[in-house]
């Protein structure tokens, strides 16, 4: 697993968004490109994080100015991938190592593809940020 050093910013992040949900926090990542933070949270805690009827994710928002993502995090790739691709089903997952690139194959249920996908690439983007911050995995395929 690699080693992940955080930025001000990002413990800045997390300082507020533990100040304001009580939840743990695992990790942020910022995504500039789709104006958005990413923050991984125990399984646990995602209740509490995301606050009765999203209260959390609104209020984090409106202060931060960026949409705001919650994953769940797990040490376990499966469920990793699971977390990342929900609400979407995942069927399968394939984990292909060729010339010192690690990708991972994705099958998800074929009405969940979009889904899966997200608009413009949003999901497939998030899960291939975080796969490689914590699985070094290079590559990840939507079949």
């Amino acid at each position: 697993m690699p080693e992940i050093k955080l930025t001000p910013e990002e413990i800045r992040y997390i300082s507020l968004f533990q100040e304001v949900t009580r939840a743990n926090v695992k990790d942020c990542v910022i995504d500039n490109e789709n104006n958005r933070i990413i923050f991984l949270v125990e399984s646990k805690d995602m209740g509490v994080a995301i606050g009765k009827n999203g209260i959390n994710v609104k209020r984090l928002k409106k202060i931060i100015g960026k949409d705001i993502e919650l994953v769940a995090y797990s040490d376990n790739l499966e469920e990793l991938v699971k977390n990342l691709m929900s609400p979407a089903r995942v069927r399968s997952i394939k984990l292909v190592n060729t010339n010192s690139k690690k990708s991972v194959y994705i099958t998800v249920d074929p009405q969940d593809k979009g889904l899966a996908i997200g608009k413009n690439g949003r999901n497939v983007l998030r899960a291939k940020l975080i796969l490689k911050r914590y699985m070094d995995i290079d590559n990840v395929v939507i079949v």
